[in-house]
C-alpha cells in the first residue's frame, strides 16, 4: 500500500493463474495481504489445500518477509515445490534460492506459463530441468534452465477481470486517482522506452492485445462486473503506439463503450491521440513528470523536456482529460535546490492529483548500480528497506542530501502541494460539479490526510 493509499491487484499472480486454468489445471489465487492474513493464517489454509506447488510472488523490500513464509509452508507442506517470483527473483536467482533451503525454485522474467509447465512436472513427478525460465538447485549448485521466451500472442491469456472475479474481493483493491470499485488489466506488456529508475520485468519488450480482445475484456466487466466503476489499464505506457492506441480508441468508441477508464501515459501522447482517448471513455492519465530539469532527464533516460511537459498539460485539458502527476526526488543530479524547483513546477502544472516519490532502487537496475557504485546505500540489507508500517522507504543517502531529508522534502512536497487553498477550492468544485468524482476525493482524502502532517522520515 502506498501513502495514498493505493493496493495493487496481483495481477501478474492473476494472468498466471488464468493461464493455469485454462488447461484445467486446479490452481487458488489468495491475496494474504488483502485478506490481512498473518504468517499462521497462510500456513493455515496452505495445509487445508494441500497443494503441490506454491508460488509466492515477492520485491526486494518483502524478500524476507517473503522467504520466512516460504520455510513456514514448506514446515507444514513439506512435499510442496515452493516457487518464488517476481522482480527480485527475476534480477537475483542465485541469490533468492541461496537464502533458504525451502525455496525449489524461482521463476525468472515473464512466468504465467512458466508456472504452467511447472505444475505440470510437479504433478507427473518429473524432475523440473526442462521447464524453461527458472531456477533451482542441482546436486548444491544453482542451476538457470533455458530462458522462457515472452509470450508474443498476448490474447492467448485469458481476461485477467475473470480470474479476479472467481478469486478475489474486487473491493479489497484501490488506486487512489481512479474511481472505486475499480479493476486494474493490461493492454499489453513492456515499454519501448527505458528509464534508469524502473523496476519493469519487460523492457524493450513490448506487446500489445489485439483491439478486438481488449475491447471485449471491457464488454466482459460491463456485463459480469457492472458495479465497477472504473478500469485502470496498468500498462507502462498505454499509448506507447500511436497507430495502436487510436484503432483500440476508435473500437471502443464504435461499440458504445460505457466503462470508464485510466491509464499510464507519457507526456508525449499528442492532442488527437487525447481525443480519441477521452471520446473511448478514458478519464484520467498517470503521467511521470519526475523534474522539469533537463539535466536530470536526461540521466535518467526519460526523453522528454519541460517543454514537452508543459505543452502535454495544457492539451490535457483541452481534451477534457485529468492528469495525476508523478514526481520522484533525490535522482541523480538532484539537490535540495533542484527539488524545490520540481515542488514549485508541480504547482505550476496543477494536475488534478500528485505523488512524490524519493527515489528508490532496485538491484538489476542501473540507478542501483549507480547508487552501490558510489556508496550511496543505506544498506544492503532488504529486511531493513521497509518501514514500521510496512512501507517502502528510500536506501540513498548521499553527501548534502541524506534519506531522512530527502523524506522530508516528499512529506513538504504533498503538504505545498494539497493544501494550497486553491487546490483545495479546485477539489470542492469538483466534487460539487461532477459527483462522480465525490466519492474519490472523500475516500483519497481520509487515507491520505494522516500522512500530510505526519514527519515521516524518523
Amino acid at each position: 500500500m502506498t501513502k495514498g493509499g493505493t493496493f495493487y491487484y496481483p495481477y501478474f499472480l492473476a494472468y498466471a493463474t488464468g493461464a493455469m486454468e485454462k488447461v484445467d489445471q486446479k490452481a487458488k489465487l489468495v491475496d494474504a495481504v488483502a485478506r490481512e492474513w498473518g504468517t499462521d493464517d497462510t500456513v493455515a489454509f496452505a495445509k487445508s489445500m494441500g497443494p503441490g506447488l506454491v508460488v509466492i510472488d515477492t520485491s526486494t523490500p518483502s524478500i524476507h518477509n517473503d522467504v520466512a513464509v516460504a520455510e513456514a509452508i514448506k514446515k507444514s507442506l513439506p512435499d510442496a515445490h515452493i516457487s518464488l517470483v517476481g522482480t527480485h527473483p527475476t534480477h537475483m536467482p542465485f541469490e533468492t534460492l541461496k537464502m533458504s533451503k525451502s525455496i525449489d525454485s524461482v521463476c525468472v522474467g515473464e512466468y504465467d506459463y512458466t508456472i504452467r509447465d511447472l505444475a505440470e512436472a510437479v504433478e507427473k513427478g518429473k524432475g523440473v530441468g526442462k521447464v524453461e525460465g527458472i531456477a533451482y538447485m542441482n546436486k548444491g549448485k544453482p542451476v538457470l534452465t533455458k530462458p522462457r521466451e515472452h509470450i508474443k500472442n498476448l490474447d492467448e491469456l485469458p481476461f485477467v477481470s475473470e480470474v479476479y472475479k472467481r478469486h478475489l474481493n474486487i473491493r479489497d483493491y484501490f488506486y487512489a486517482s481512479v474511481r472505486h470499485p475499480q479493476v486494474t488489466i493490461l493492454t499489453a506488456r513492456g515499454c519501448p522506452f527505458n528509464c534508469s529508475f524502473c523496476n519493469s520485468p519487460f523492457k524493450a519488450s513490448y506487446r500489445a492485445r489485439s483491439a478486438e480482445n481488449v475491447a471485449d475484456e471491457f464488454e466482459y466487466i460491463r456485463d459480469e462486473l457492472p458495479y465497477v466503476k472504473e478500469v485502470m489499464i496498468e500498462d507502462e505506457t498505454f499509448p506507447a503506439i500511436k497507430k495502436r492506441t487510436l484503432e483500440l480508441c476508435n473500437l471502443l468508441a464504435e461499440r458504445r463503450n460505457k466503462v470508464r477508464w485510466s491509464c499510464n501515459a507519457r507526456v508525449d501522447t499528442d492532442l488527437e491521440t487525447m481525443k480519441a482517448m477521452r471520446k473511448a471513455g478514458c478519464r484520467l492519465m498517470c503521467v511521470g513528470f519526475e523534474s522539469p530539469r533537463q539535466d536530470v532527464l536526461n540521466n535518467i533516460h526519460k526523453g522528454t523536456t519541460k517543454e514537452m511537459q508543459m505543452k502535454f498539460m495544457k492539451e490535457t485539458r483541452k481534451a477534457g482529460l485529468m492528469v495525476n502527476g508523478c514526481f520522484i526526488l533525490g535522482l541523480p543530479d538532484d539537490n535540495m535546490e533542484t527539488m524545490k524547483e520540481t515542488i514549485a513546477f508541480a504547482k505550476e502544472l496543477d494536475p488534478d492529483t500528485a505523488q512524490f516519490y524519493p527515489i528508490m532502487v532496485y538491484p538489476g537496475l542501473e540507478s542501483y548500480d549507480w547508487a552501490k557504485k558510489n556508496g550511496y546505500l543505506t544498506t544492503e540489507d532488504y529486511s531493513k528497506w521497509l518501514t514500521d508500517e510496512g512501507l517502502h522507504k528510500t536506501t540513498i543517502s548521499r553527501p548534502g542530501l541524506s534519506d531522512s531529508e530527502l523524506l522530508r522534502m516528499c512529506d513538504a512536497a504533498r503538504r505545498e502541494f494539497y493544501m494550497r487553498p486553491s487546490y483545495i477550492a479546485k477539489k470542492a468544485l469538483q466534487s460539487i460539479t461532477k459527483p462522480m468524482e465525490l466519492k474519490r476525493n472523500v475516500k483519497s482524502f481520509k487515507t491520505f490526510v494522516r500522512y500530510i502532517l505526519k514527519d515521516n522520515s524518523k
